[in-house]
């Protein structure tokens, strides 16, 4: 439950007043906001509310899904005009998100990552990969240096380094006594961040598409060009070098991430005890076991230029790898399989919710509504910076960060043009704020992706990163300040 009255005895007035309000703003909405020279509503700082009200919910429920729903329900409602167009138009949207290539890309890529995670446990192909690290790595901090140079390994999408690193590191990190929480930090910084930095990841690709679309490089050029503002990408920069420092604890941690510390060091772990028992009955791992499901995985992505293709691949070769070598009937693989699938329902639900937040707010323009906010204010010196808070505010709170990419590229290029201010700096704070968006947004796909694959909910992640990406944030939108 969202509340739960016997626990907080002051939930149901809560709840009834966070109704009343929201009752109010929507009613606001609907009476108050004025049409533009087509028609339509427009609904100004209204459009705020459902992602104030998503913040607002998740940090008084601790949940994530939810308020999602709730942010969507109250979105459609200031856009509906009666109970049973908003029905309609809710389910149309839900629809529109699902029938999206996007959104059937995702859901494969989970479902075939669950269970190729999974295959990788009762194989007890990690614990192969924990022993051989075991014999190297010594320490606390090396554990999760360890973490920290697979992330940086695997740069070609942010959705396979996100899984890929927290299920491989999970058990040594345990080792050390190192919390989930942590771990999770780790994997998600070296997810998008790493990828913006590599010119032939997914995010360098779709971001050269857009260079090209929008004639800031000619056709065929745009990756040349992306190159071009790499060293001006300062939040993906800053935030791959923090990884060391906070390992060796040189950066304090929050004290939601010196809890779940607190609570890593006096737990006895045995997490994966149960599931990495072999099917075969043999208690010794092997280590190819973990390497050939892996480097399928990163080589048929970078030959075929997909991330789902080459989870498929993987999958496929290490069925009859396993099936090879004995290590379970067809039947026990798929059973665990399945497994592997059915614990990524709840992540894959609340990507899902976020999609059909994002088209609410698509439909009430709200990234329009902020970005010409902010125009008469805008000045050379100033472009990048504004730029960079700006976009990082509206991914960290609408999840939707190439979408925004797509939105904010076509606006801030003509602004960049006819302030001459300076393009690749300008880019850059554009660029970043996507990589702010992915790492910070509890709800943002790839990091619900790494508390998955660390094991902890979507939203305690944020809350144990959240001083890390600060420091990251704050120092960016310094350099991008100074350097205008």
């Amino acid at each position: 439950m969202l509340f739960r009255t016997k626990s907080y005895p002051f939930a149901g007035r809560l709840l009834l007043w966070i109704v009343l309000i929201v009752v109010a703003v929507v009613g606001a909405a609907h009476w108050l906001v004025a049409a533009d020279a087509n028609g339509q509503k427009a609904f100004g700082a209204f459009t705020l509310f459902p992602v104030l009200s998503v913040l607002a919910l998740a940090l008084l429920s601790k949940r994530t899904l939810e308020p999602l729903f709730a942010g969507a329900c109250i979105g459609m409602m200031m856009l509906a005009s009666n109970p049973l167009v908003f029905i309609q138009s809710l389910m149309g949207s839900a629809l529109k998100v699902m029938a999206s290539p996007v959104m059937g890309w995702i859901l494969l890529l989970s479902a075939l990552m669950g269970g190729l995670i999974t295959w990788l446990q009762v194989s007890r192909a990690t614990a192969a990969f924990s022993e051989l690290l075991g014999k190297i790595v010594k320490t606390r901090a090396q554990s999760l240096l360890a973490a920290w140079a697979l992330g940086l390994v695997i740069f070609i999408d942010d959705y396979l380094s996100a899984l890929t690193v927290g299920a491989a590191m999970r058990r040594l990190t345990d080792k050390f006594k190192v919390s989930r929480a942590m771990l999770a930090y780790v994997a998600a910084a070296t997810a998008a961040p790493v990828c913006l930095l590599v010119p032939i990841s997914t995010w360098a690709i779709y971001i050269s598409g857009l260079l090209e679309s929008n004639g800031v490089a000619a056709k065929g050029a745009g990756l040349a060009y992306y190159t071009s503002i790499i060293p001006y990408m300062f939040y993906a920069w800053i935030t791959i070098l923090l990884v060391p420092l906070v390992a060796y604890r040189l950066i304090p941690p929050s004290p939601t991430m010196r809890a779940a510390e607190a609570a890593a060091a006096a737990q006895d772990f045995a997490p994966e005890a149960v599931a990495e028992v072999a099917l075969d009955g043999s208690t010794r791992p092997r280590l190819w076991h973990f390497f050939v499901p892996i480097v399928v995985m990163i080589g048929a992505t970078w030959v075929l230029g997909d991330t789902l293709l080459g989870v498929m691949t993987s999958v496929l070769v290490t069925l009859a790898v396993y099936r090879l070598a004995k290590i379970g009937s067809l039947p026990d693989l798929f059973e665990h399989f399945m497994s592997g699938v059915s614990s990524m329902i709840t992540p894959i639900a609340i990507i899902f919710a976020a999609f059909v937040l994002q088209d609410v707010n698509d439909q009430l323009g709200l990234a329009p509504y902020l970005i010409n906010s902010v125009k008469p204010y805008l000045s050379a010196t100033y472009l990048p910076v504004i730029a960079f808070v700006l976009l990082s505010f509206l991914t960290f709170t609408t999840g939707s960060f190439w979408g925004i990419y797509a939105i904010a590229i076509p606006i801030i290029v003509p602004l960049a043009l006819a302030l001459d201010a300076n393009m690749a700096l300008t880019l850059g704070a554009v660029v970043s704020a996507g990589g702010f968006g992915s790492h910070a947004c509890f709800f943002g796909d790839a990091t619900v992706l790494a508390s998955r694959s660390c094991e902890i909910t979507p939203l305690q992640h944020a809350l144990t990163q959240f001083r890390y990406v600060l420091i990251s944030a704050v120092l960016a939108a310094v350099l991008f300040w100074v350097l205008a």
